[in-house]
């Protein structure tokens, strides 16, 4: 096979392994996830997990929110969580974004990737715990902040979660890329976990072990759902996101992702 061809071919290939696409590439502006409704379900995000404010109170969407090591991602997002952040007069504060897709992102196995980072400006609280990309069952998750039930007042760290329970943690420092993938086996019920830092390649940090791996498709949550607690106020957070996409396959290592 001539180089262009077999260029044409692994391109095809490295293509057809996405399985859905949340990169942003196609948003003008934040305002475009106001054109999904339950009775118009266009676009790759459900978008109803929010408070009651206008959009760009609580995603915003801009070249300087994307790790520059994703060169396949024309955007990233900021995530934000504000004093009107309350979705249906729950009292846990959420602004999250579910797929609208058919494809078969909950079957066999797959690779649920996205990229987090925080600033010191508008930071998550430590006292506070963050529920970050999880599943409705909470089967798998990241974590951050004061965790519900332990001791002490405040966490600094970033977690993994299977089943409630931390697999890997690190320090949640500002201005990091925290390259993340879950490896989920809905065949086998298992769960794995990648990570890097900034432009390094991703590895597997946990290798595969027990979870229910329950989803229907349309429950997992990009963003974050934050647990109140007494005694400490609400402050706005910003939560940065890029490189979101699921695929099948062998896994993409490389930040930069698959076209």
């Amino acid at each position: 096979m001539k180089a262009p061809l077999l260029s044409m071919a692994l391109a095809q290939l490295s293509k057809a392994a996405v399985i859905w696409d949340g990169r942003f590439n196609d948003f003008t502006s934040s305002a475009d996830l106001n054109k999904w409704s339950w009775s118009n379900q266009v676009g790759p995000y459900q978008y109803y997990i929010h408070g009651s404010s206008s959009v760009d109170k609580y995603v915003n969407l801009s070249p300087d929110y994307k790790n520059p090591a994703d060169t396949t991602s024309r955007q990233g997002a900021k995530f934000t969580l504000d004093s009107t952040a309350f979705w249906n007069g729950q009292n846990m504060r959420r602004t999250e974004l579910i797929p609208q897709t058919k494809a078969a992102i909950n079957s066999g196995k797959v690779y649920y990737h996205f990229s987090v980072m925080r600033k010191n400006t508008n930071a998550p609280s430590v006292n506070r715990e963050h529920q970050i990309c999880f599943f409705e069952s909470h089967f798998v998750e990241l974590k951050s902040g004061w965790i519900s039930g332990e001791s002490g007042t405040s966490n600094p760290n970033l977690q993994f979660m299977v089943s409630q329970n931390s697999k890997w943690k690190t320090e949640w420092k500002s201005d990091v890329w925290y390259n993340i993938a879950y490896e989920i086996d809905f065949s086998r019920n298992t769960v794995g976990f990648w990570q890097s830092e900034g432009s390094d390649p991703l590895k597997q940090v946990v290798a595969p072990v027990s979870a229910s791996t329950s989803s229907n498709g349309a429950d997992w949550h990009l963003g974050v759902l934050e647990l109140p607690r007494s005694g400490y106020a609400d402050t706005t957070e910003d939560f940065y996101f890029s490189g979101v996409y699921v695929e099948s396959g062998s896994i993409t290592t490389a930040i930069s992702g698959p076209v």
